[in-house]
């Protein structure tokens, strides 16, 4: 089975996804959201975690989660569990409720926490279950704008992100309103995922290396999450003065830092066959 990578540290921001087992639904009735925010209400309070945005889907939900104490993947095994627990108890069933393990992407805030928890309570109306944000009950918008919300929101961590759209709270939830309206059919942040693993900037994946464990022998974990922390083809090809320099330069970059054949010859502007007999002759002279 493939095992995500995780990353954790003081401070971390995720965006955490999880979906039922084959695709089924989590959330059958009203209870089933109703129990899942009482849980989550308690998991965030006994992980010491700030959950800035949420919503819940049919078949998954989405997370806005900031972990203070570097303990995501322990408060996600509580969160999962737990609710798959009482599911199972509600419906009668055994078995796994949740698919696998959650996913979880690293955010720089400066740069993406308001496209993504603007992304998040519009994931309703991308899939024309509701045409309004705020016609949908089960996401963290109407509590945000000052609506009467669900049942059970008492967890939700609003003043960071209200307070990046005015001073007083009138203004800065109409501002935000109109922030999420305007975000109805753009596209998705996720083109600018790196490494199935960071939404951020060059500078703010740098600062997280420390915190990337050394997983390159790992193979369990995706290759592109193995190295993350790789460093770019220009650091590692950069000039060569001999075809055989050139060649070792092409092998470290393909085996040590996993980078495809493809991505190596469309770098160097050439053929991939001459990309795949280059490793061919260096591995040979090893």
């Amino acid at each position: 089975m493939v095992r995500p990578l995780r990353i954790e540290f003081p401070g971390a921001l995720y965006h955490v996804t999880s979906r039922g087992n084959g695709r089924q639904k989590i959330f059958l009735d009203d209870y089933d959201n109703l129990k899942f925010l009482e849980l989550l209400g308690k998991t965030v309070e006994r992980f010491n975690w700030i959950c800035h945005s949420f919503c819940l889907m049919v078949n998954h939900y989405h997370l806005m989660i900031e972990t203070p104490d570097a303990n995501l993947s322990s408060g996600m095994h509580h969160l999962n569990a737990t609710f798959g627990q009482a599911h199972n108890k509600t419906y009668d069933t055994v078995g796994h409720l949740f698919q696998g393990r959650f996913k979880a992407i690293v955010v720089d805030r400066e740069s993406y926490l308001l496209e993504l928890a603007r992304y998040v309570v519009l994931n309703p109306v991308r899939a024309a279950m509701v045409a309004r944000p705020e016609d949908w009950p089960w996401s963290s918008y109407r509590a945000t704008v000052g609506l009467p919300p669900a049942e059970k929101t008492g967890f939700l961590t609003t003043s960071w992100l209200l307070g990046q759209f005015g001073a007083d709270e009138a203004t800065a939830r109409k501002n935000y309103a109109d922030f999420v309206a305007s975000g109805i059919g753009r596209d998705s942040p996720w083109p600018k995922l790196q490494s199935q693993l960071f939404l951020g900037g060059e500078t703010f994946i740098d600062k997280l290396k420390d915190a990337i464990p050394e997983i390159t022998a790992v193979r369990e974990i995706p290759k592109i999450q193995r190295h993350a922390n790789r460093p770019p083809l220009q650091d590692i090809l950069g000039r060569w003065k001999t075809r055989r320099r050139r060649d070792e330069a092409i092998l470290v970059a393909h085996i040590t830092h996993g980078y495809s054949q493809k991505e190596i010859a469309d770098f160097l502007d050439l053929h991939y066959t001459t990309v795949s007999c280059a490793i061919k002759r260096s591995r040979m002279k090893r």
